[in-house]
């Protein structure tokens, strides 16, 4: 089962996809956002994930989970619950500050986690007051698809907490891979290498956008080609976790300049309509 009542913090793309997935699971869930703006925007997010659900799977009752959503801005509302998934950036300053905001109204048996794809944990930890209560949970864009959630047993985490956690993630569906704290973990690691050297060869002209995602799909059965997955996934997230696998692993994660050029002139991806293809053209 999954935990009864389950915080996320940030209700962006991937914050909104963790709360739709544990509520199908039939959990109480508690989205917490900046500012009543995007706290709305953030419901309103969810709400369309729920009502494409009841569309596939006549047997949910929409009205039914929607109940058991509730958002709003003040991380109190965390008080009374088992579970909480920081879901904000990927910046360690940003997500340190937003881990000591919720563990300070947590209760002393609750776990907090961090959907960080690429920032240590043990790092994160190290200013925690409760550290073995404390592990990565990483989701997958777009979670409602993902069948992989990767579970960081960091050196403080107590193996209990991590336990519970792989029936957490096996309640809602997914399969969970356990990997010990490492940069980049174990996905992000070998994604983002895939992905940086994909963007290599298209800023050398080797191939065509379209061609080298055709030479993973066809030639070695990836689903989706590793430039269309950067566009899904986000130029500037892939950026981010570039920077920081380079800082703690060397310049073979160095970020290509296209990639930083594209994340300069705004071409993020899906999300801002354009990446490596045109979105706007798929919509």
């Amino acid at each position: 089962m999954p935990p009864t009542r389950v915080g996320v913090l940030g209700g962006g793309r991937m914050g909104a996809g963790i709360a739709h997935a544990f509520l199908l699971a039939g959990a109480q869930v508690t989205v917490i956002e900046r500012d009543a703006a995007s706290a709305d925007a953030a419901g309103a997010r969810i709400a369309e994930s729920i009502r494409r659900s009841t569309e596939r799977d006549a047997t949910l009752d929409g009205a039914e989970i929607a109940a058991r959503l509730r958002t709003g801005t003040d991380v109190a509302l965390f008080a009374d619950a088992d579970l909480v998934i920081e879901a904000v950036p990927e910046d360690r300053a940003l997500k340190d500050e937003a881990l000591a905001r919720v563990e300070a109204v947590l209760s002393d048996v609750a776990v907090l986690a961090s959907n960080t794809s690429s920032i240590s944990i043990d790092d994160l930890a190290a200013t925690r007051t409760r550290p073995a209560r404390f592990l990565g949970l990483h989701f997958f864009n777009p979670v409602p698809a993902s069948a992989l959630v990767e579970i960081v047993h960091g050196s403080a985490t107590d193996q209990g907490v991590t336990d519970a956690a792989r029936g957490w993630v096996e309640s809602l569906g997914k399969t969970p891979i356990i990997v010990r704290d490492s940069p980049g973990f174990a996905s992000s690691r070998l994604g983002v290498m895939l992905g940086l050297e994909a963007i290599r060869m298209l800023e050398e002209g080797v191939a065509s956008a379209a061609d080298i995602d055709a030479a993973m799909t066809l030639g070695y059965r990836h689903p989706v080609g590793p430039l269309r997955t950067t566009d899904i996934v986000g130029l500037d997230v892939r950026l981010g976790i570039a920077e920081e696998l380079s800082r703690e692993l060397g310049d073979r994660f160095a970020p290509p300049e296209l990639l930083r050029r594209m994340v300069a002139d705004g071409q993020l991806g899906r999300k801002s309509g354009r990446g490596f293809y045109d979105w706007n053209e798929e919509n």
